[in-house]
């Protein structure tokens, strides 16, 4: 088993960051998901509601943010430092960020076409997370995604990347599904150890082209057909890392957790739009 590809988000909801290797910090992945956009209310907007945060585009170039999106000017920010804390939410969540100033309120304002304002968490350690929705890390599994996709070909649908599930690490090598049968072990990706803590459940984002915002109705039909759980439709892992370090793509990975697989419910009919689409994940 090999990593494969490694992404992060800077902003929460965003289009991704490709890196041949990160750091690995107690909260995930250096510089990942540590801004979000909020609404005037201090609530965060993500791509369940805002598809056309696909087409916002952040790098981290010289250690400074710089966001890029079709007719607008690139805005570079650094991580603002000072001044007093802002209350936002994230979904239920109460969280204090940092401001990072009119200039991007505008420039993400006019980019969306909605008056947003945009945060920095300068301080993970109020949640041991990043802005993520519930932990560190998200991992896919190649071999998952073509056992997906198969399903998709079957039903005469296209079928998807795995971008459309955004992970920060991609590996290839175990069977499809294997994931499953790791929650509550561990995974180990180079030298550095990660526990397995959940099996993710997916919503409407995974339906949204992450290059053009489109929105669709696969992969969640299919996912509802053979991956519905109790907790929702599953695809991907959690990660909780064990240390700090680095990961590179090429890394070895190996993994071992009980043997008991993910409870899935037989195949059914398509999920409902209105069903398990709405729950508040998004990565």
């Amino acid at each position: 088993m090999r990593l494969v590809s490694i992404w992060t988000y800077p902003i929460k909801g965003c289009h991704r960051v490709d890196a041949a290797s990160a750091a690995v910090e107690p909260w995930g992945l250096a510089g990942d998901r540590r801004w979000m956009i909020v609404d005037p209310d201090g609530r965060s907007v993500t791509q369940r509601e805002e598809p056309g945060l696909t087409r916002i585009l952040p790098a981290v170039e010289d250690g400074r943010l710089v966001v890029r999106t079709a007719g607008l000017p690139d805005l570079a920010l650094a991580a603002p430092g000072g001044g007093d804390p802002v209350p936002v939410r994230l979904f239920r969540l109460p969280l204090a960020a940092a401001a990072a100033g009119a200039e991007a309120d505008a420039w993400l304002s006019k980019a969306l076409g909605r008056e947003v304002r945009l945060v920095h968490l300068d301080d993970p350690l109020q949640r041991s997370v990043s802005f993520a929705d519930r932990h560190p890390l998200l991992l896919a599994n190649l071999a998952s995604l073509d056992a997906l996709n198969g399903w998709l070909l079957e039903s005469g649908d296209e079928p998807v990347p795995v971008t459309r599930f955004r992970p920060n690490l991609v590996i290839s090598g175990p069977p499809a599904w294997a994931e499953d049968g790791w929650l509550g072990g561990r995974i180990r990706v180079g030298a550095l150890t990660f526990r397995v803590v959940r099996v993710c459940d997916r919503c409407v984002v995974t339906t949204t082209d992450q290059e053009t915002g489109e929105r669709g109705r696969q992969p969640l039909h299919v996912l509802g057909r053979y991956r519905r759980s109790p907790d929702g439709l599953m695809f991907g892992v959690h990660l909780v890392p064990e240390g700090t370090g680095s990961v590179a793509v090429g890394d070895p990975v190996s993994a071992s957790g009980p043997a008991d697989p993910v409870s899935l419910s037989a195949p059914t009919d398509p999920v409902s739009p209105s069903g398990p689409a709405d729950r508040e994940v998004s990565r």
